[in-house]
């Protein structure tokens, strides 16, 4: 995938605020509804949410920091994904309302976990880092900039890709928590579901 760099971070902010707007709504919601589960096995809003901000732990501090050690490279004025991080970015992708089912990572996985609404707030306030970055990231090559990935330090993405990643993983998700809100869960996001 080839596109103008501005092009993307502008398609990245706009998917960012619409998830925003979409978690905003649950603060109107009590606890029950936010802690409302099909079954013991399937996540809740707050569990689909404290997901996020599980990733959102690792994936904001490091593209911060990549951000910070490369402001002095030239920035381009087109992004080119790399092979496996095109990849991944289209594996989390919602296409038609519809997602691959994945399973979560243990240490990512929430289930059963006791939250509050207080994971909303904690989620927002990533989100509000998560724009910030993808501000400042105009000033900064995204094809040579490089992350690690919280799988694994021995494969790194090229910065846009993680974005992309990122900024999908959180779309998927909080579909998700839409879906289980309206009572009418996709079995494609029934279960724990990887990002």
């Amino acid at each position: 995938m080839q596109i103008q760099t501005h092009l993307l971070i502008e398609d990245l902010l706009n998917r960012t605020e619409k998830a925003t707007r979409a978690v905003k709504r649950f603060k109107e919601l009590s606890i029950e509804q936010l802690n409302y589960k099909k079954s013991a096995t399937e996540w809740s809003v707050l569990e689909c949410i404290e997901h996020l901000n599980l990733y959102g732990d690792f994936y904001l501090v490091e593209i911060e920091k990549q951000i910070l050690a490369h402001k002095s490279k030239a920035p381009s004025t087109v992004f080119k994904s790399g092979l496996l991080g095109n990849y991944f970015a289209n594996l989390m992708q919602v296409k038609d309302g519809k997602v691959n089912k994945m399973k979560s990572p243990k240490d990512k996985n929430p289930v059963n976990s006791v939250l509050t609404p207080t994971t909303l707030d904690r989620f927002l306030k990533q989100q509000e880092r998560l724009k910030s970055l993808l501000i400042q990231a105009q000033h900064v090559d995204l094809t040579k900039t490089k992350t690690a990935i919280s799988l694994t330090g021995l494969v790194q993405l090229r910065l846009g890709d993680t974005f992309r990643f990122f900024v999908y993983h959180i779309e998927r998700h909080v579909l998700q928590a839409e879906r289980i809100h309206a009572g009418r869960t996709s079995p494609h996001l029934s279960t724990s579901t990887v990002g």
